[in-house]
């Protein structure tokens, strides 16, 4: 069984939308990224703090860091032995002090950008939090709906706290208190404090507290009276921050839609909004989305903050959310490290194959938005190019902080680098893995069932009805698509940029190459499947596809893994819906 080349072409369509040398070069690699939440006294300047980078690369590194916030102050520190990373000879310490004495109570955070214009992989940004005065609140006000409802907030220390004990007025246990995260110095510890509703309380107030003891850090070490009103009325909820992260100096007013949703009863109606922290942060309100805008103009490079409140008609009104921006000035384009990822998993840890299609992730890539408008593929969108390892990449789609490109197929496997060019100005090289063959099935957003079609059935995908998609259970006899990238070069060879061929002989992956399996990877379950077409799909570039007949033996239910094998390597495994 099979489909002819009509039919892929024409089953296709549903996704035309899919959008130098490294001898001796060193590479930054850092412990983390992140730091905090760190709590520091109030009127103090708390103790310095260190993270550790080494070279994964050839050559040295030779570093530098600067502070996107005058309490932040880093140096780069002398090289030593590694004292929290393992099996490297030699690291270098990027410390940073801490001139928080002046800092009102709360929570702020800063990034050092650690950057070594010889490194790949470099600059990266290590993102710093505090909470002044501690992380852990006197008191702590929820609200919840009647008939089984919980609510939850949270709050953080440096250090696992060894002793808490919780209390409640009435002697019920609807107050719960869970801890999460590492006590090391980087990550510090979330706790989650919880109130449910439980049988036959009535709406009406209710008290209790939480006590924490031990800790090394005093201002820890206190009685968090909880406050807990169940009630029928709305209570609203909003986001814990608002933030725009790196927007260039100058450029257009950014605005971010904010849903105040009704986690208790009745209707909730937004009366108004209200902004404060300076003329770059306004806010609008239309029903219950709250547009945030912020205007970079005229503003220097650094961190900004201010807030939003809204005002409603919830038992919990006025409710304040902050606002931070970060403002930066005009540079090259600048890629993330581990920003260069296939479409489908988008995980940094996963190879790329030759021919394959990568999403580069980043700041200022791109003056526009651009789509590719025609085959074979262009190099050039706007005035924005992409090179790996200095060969110029066809580019699907182009903006400021995305770019989807075609690996050429000529990319040498093993370590490559990505680099973004942009009004005649290069960006960073930023690596990736690239493997002759690295098969990924292309998933369904937001769910765990894959981009697998169902020839049989109108080419509706084979998982559970489901609203807003055209879906339906496959059957035993029926014939998959299965949508994937990262399968290599084919027979006869295809051209970089290029489209498949539209008429035999078709872009097949050769003979043996791909298996399909239906069931878990991890159990004996399951079967084995030839595939009756592996190839390009015709017209597209770097789309592939590949069909098999639903045997007689192969498992039902709703939930039926499936993946590709390639000799030793296994794509991704997605579920698909069987009766």
């Amino acid at each position: 069984m099979g489909l002819t080349s009509s039919n892929i072409i024409r089953s296709a369509l549903v996704l035309t939308g899919l959008c130098g040398s490294l001898a001796a070069a060193p590479q930054l690699r850092l412990a983390t990224t992140t730091f905090g939440p760190y709590s520091i006294a109030s009127g103090s300047n708390a103790a310095a703090q260190s993270v550790e980078a080494y070279n994964a690369g050839d050559g040295s590194l030779s570093l530098t860091a600067t502070s996107s916030v005058p309490w932040l102050v880093p140096s780069v520190g002398a090289s030593r032995a590694c004292q929290t990373v393992v099996d490297k000879p030699a690291c270098l310490p990027i410390q940073f002090q801490f001139q928080t004495a002046s800092l009102a109570d709360g929570s702020y955070s800063g990034e050092i950008a650690v950057s070594d214009p010889n490194a790949i992989d470099a600059p990266q940004i290590v993102t710093v939090v505090v909470k002044m005065g501690g992380g852990i609140p006197n008191s702590l006000n929820l609200y919840l709906a009647p008939n089984g409802s919980s609510a939850s907030a949270t709050m953080s220390s440096s250090n696992f706290i060894p002793t808490t004990s919780l209390k409640t007025t009435d002697g019920r246990q609807w107050l719960s208190l869970a801890a999460s995260g590492s006590g090391s110095f980087s990550f510090g510890v979330t706790y989650t404090v919880t109130a449910t509703d439980l049988s036959g309380m009535a709406p009406g107030n209710y008290e209790g507290s939480i006590g924490f003891s031990g800790s090394s850090f005093a201002p820890d070490n206190k009685d968090v009276q909880v406050n807990l009103l169940v009630t029928s009325q709305p209570i609203a909820s909003l986001p814990q921050q608002v933030s725009f992260y790196h927007v260039v100096q100058n450029s257009p007013k950014q605005t971010l839609g904010v849903s105040v949703n009704n986690v208790g009863q009745g209707s909730l109606t937004v009366s108004g909004v209200g902004a404060s922290g300076g003329a770059w942060l306004s806010a609008a309100n239309t029903g219950t989305t709250v547009n945030v805008a912020a205007d970079p103009t005229g503003l220097a490079p650094g961190v900004y903050t201010g807030s939003v409140t809204v005002t409603s008609n919830a038992v919990n009104s006025p409710l304040s959310v902050p606002v931070q921006l970060s403002v930066v000035a005009p540079s090259a384009p600048f890629a993330y490290f581990g920003g260069a990822v296939n479409i489908a998993t988008y995980r940094a840890t996963d190879s790329v194959a030759q021919g394959d299609i990568v999403s580069v992730w980043g700041e200022q890539l791109c003056d526009q938005v651009y789509s590719a408008s025609a085959v074979p593929l262009s190099t050039q969108l706007g005035t924005t190019g992409v090179l790996v390892n200095g060969v110029a990449a066809p580019l699907y789609f182009a903006s400021s902080g995305q770019i989807n490109i075609q690996v050429p197929f000529e990319t040498q496997p093993g370590l490559a680098v990505v680099q973004v060019q942009r009004d005649g100005q290069t960006g960073n090289g930023v690596s990736m893995q690239v493997a002759s063959r690295a098969a990924h099935i292309l998933p369904i957003p937001a769910s765990q069932y894959g981009i697998v079609q169902d020839f049989n059935q109108g080419y509706a995908f084979a998982m559970p009805a489901t609203p807003g998609y055209p879906s339906q259970p496959a059957h035993i006899g029926d014939t998959l698509i299965i949508w994937s990238t990262g399968l290599g070069q084919s027979a006869p060879p295809v051209a970089t940029g290029a489209g498949a061929p539209g008429v035999e002989p078709l872009a097949r992956i050769p003979a043996g190459t791909v298996q399909v399996h239906l069931g878990d990877r991890f159990s004996n379950s399951g079967v084995d499947l030839v595939p009756d077409f592996a190839g390009m799909t015709p017209t597209l570039v770097g789309l592939y596809q590949v069909n098999i007949a639903i045997p007689s033996n192969a498992p039902t239910g709703d939930d039926v893994p499936l993946y590709l094998e390639l000799g030793n390597a296994m794509s991704n495994q997605v579920l698909v819906a069987i009766e």
